[in-house]
């Protein structure tokens, strides 16, 4: 036998061992099972590559840890409530929420996602708008600032993020920087040495082990996420950058959906921080009642039913994507969904269909550009599926969406960082609040409606319409949709 003989023979057999591993032991879903046996069989040894960087299983890995979390009460009082709501001896005063008690208990009992009330919602849709209230909200710190973003990037607005923070850190104030380093990775030493030289501590989710390489490539911590002396808290699709602000001549103005908090939710968003950043750091969080500070917020000034629920590829189950598919199946009026990714599950798709066929209006809005080009053509395969079911699709022309909202009859909402795909689904780390309240849900959908005006609707006849070459640009991506 000759070398090249013998090579082809040891690839066949390594291929033949990972389909097996694949198959076998990782039990993954079927979707995810057949893309990556069509990968290992069409590109056998950059496949073998590919596995080992995007592939990593950690369903049954204890990521996140913080033995002094009974110490906040968050954990007891999410039990306690579980069976008082249950048995439906739990006064909750915010109407929208009591019509969805199922809602609630479904988070209560899946994520111990302590319901919550007397909650200040304020609605950002605008970059500006978004960083002008958060720089704000930083300057008038006082004891601590926990900032998490997926991406940071080194240019205007990262640059004055960082000094902000900085300046912050010399007047004496905590400040932990959290981001994600496939998302960051062009922040550098050098970016956050004038940070840390304040005193400012930061780090890097999933940091690469070895130089250029990284076997949690896939698994990205998503999350936005900015809690201030634990009283203010910052959640939503917003990163930090200046295409965010509309600076980028690529994608033109911004439109995203980003949340300010105060009141008891922002308890929760502070836990979820310091999950995460005890997770990456040497540097842990211990419990002290400042983290934690009674909320200011009162039932007068609002009292937005608020659950913040949190997901990942360690998680059993997917619990924001379980809470879109809940929310899909209360409809009985209207369901408005804006997106920048619809790579959606069978699932998911299904509640949508079923929603549409018992009279639902369902509208969809996403972008009418790409930013990720197998990711766009993969949207568009799903989209077709949705308007040939009925559903009302509209494309936005103003530049580029990237909000991740569900509102449901006007009443409920969800709004974070989760994408309406399985990676969000399944692989990125995402956080999202879950809205309960008839005034915030209604300017989410009046929101829409004004983006309604900038966008396009696209009929079934013009999908149709599309060339060879795109349909087979979305057979491909949609065949592959599992692991993108």
């Amino acid at each position: 036998m000759n070398v090249l003989s013998w090579l082809l023979t040891a690839i066949l057999v390594l291929n033949m061992t990972l389909a097996t591993v694949i198959i076998f032991r990782e039990r993954r879903d079927i979707g995810s099972t057949w893309a990556w046996l069509l990968v290992l069989y069409f590109i056998p040894l950059l496949g073998f590559v590919l596995y080992l960087f995007f592939a990593q299983n950690y369903r049954r890995t204890r990521l996140f840890e913080w033995k002094e979390i009974d110490r906040t009460g968050l954990r007891e009082a999410a039990i306690e409530q579980l069976s008082r709501v249950g048995a439906g001896e739990y006064e909750i005063r915010n109407s929208a929420a009591n019509d969805y008690r199922d809602l609630i208990v479904m988070h209560l009992k899946a994520r111990q996602a302590l319901y919550t009330e007397n909650n200040e919602v304020e609605l950002l849709l605008d970059g500006r708008e978004k960083f002008d209230r958060l720089f704000q909200d930083i300057a008038e710190a006082r004891d601590h600032i926990h900032i998490q973003y997926y991406i940071i990037q080194k240019d205007d607005l990262g640059g004055r993020l960082i000094r902000a923070l900085a300046e912050k850190a010399r007047a004496g104030v905590t400040v932990r920087l959290l981001y994600d380093e496939l998302g960051s990775r062009r922040l550098n030493r050098r970016s956050l040495q004038e940070f840390r030289d304040a005193g400012g501590i930061a780090v890097a989710f999933f940091p690469s082990k070895f130089r250029l390489i990284n076997f949690r490539l896939n698994y990205r911590n998503h999350r936005k996420l900015v809690v201030i002396d634990g009283k203010i808290g910052y959640v939503g699709g917003f990163n930090v950058g200046d295409e965010y602000l509309g600076l980028d001549p690529k994608f033109g103005y911004w439109r995203d959906t980003h949340l300010r908090m105060r009141g008891e939710a922002v308890h929760a968003m502070q836990a979820r921080f310091i999950l995460d950043w005890n997770q990456a750091s040497h540097d842990k969080v211990h419990y002290r009642t400042e983290l934690f500070p009674e909320s200011e917020a009162k039932a007068e000034s609002g009292a937005a039913g608020v659950q913040i629920v949190a997901s990942g590829p360690e998680s059993k189950l997917e619990y924001i994507k379980n809470g879109y598919v809940k929310m899909i199946s209360s409809a009985k009026h209207s369901i408005f969904i804006q997106t920048p990714y619809f790579v959606p599950d069978a699932g998911f798709l299904d509640a949508l269909r079923i929603a549409t066929l018992s009279g639902v209006q369902v509208s969809i809005m996403i972008p009418d550009k790409p930013d990720h080009p197998f990711i766009y053509w993969a949207t568009m395969s799903y989209i077709g599926v949705m308007l040939k079911a009925g559903v009302s699709v509209y494309l936005y022309r103003n530049g580029f969406i990237h909000a991740k909202t569900i509102v449901v009859d006007e009443e409920i909402a969800s709004v974070g960082t989760a994408n309406m795909d399985v990676r969000s689904f399944k692989l990125n780390f995402e956080v999202n609040a879950f809205l309960y309240d008839k005034e915030v849900s209604g300017k989410l959908a009046d929101a829409f409606r004004e983006d309604i005006n900038v966008s396009e609707a696209l009929t079934l006849e013009q999908y149709g319409q599309r060339s060879r070459r795109i349909r087979i640009k979305e057979s491909v991506s949609r065949l592959l949709s599992p692991i993108l």
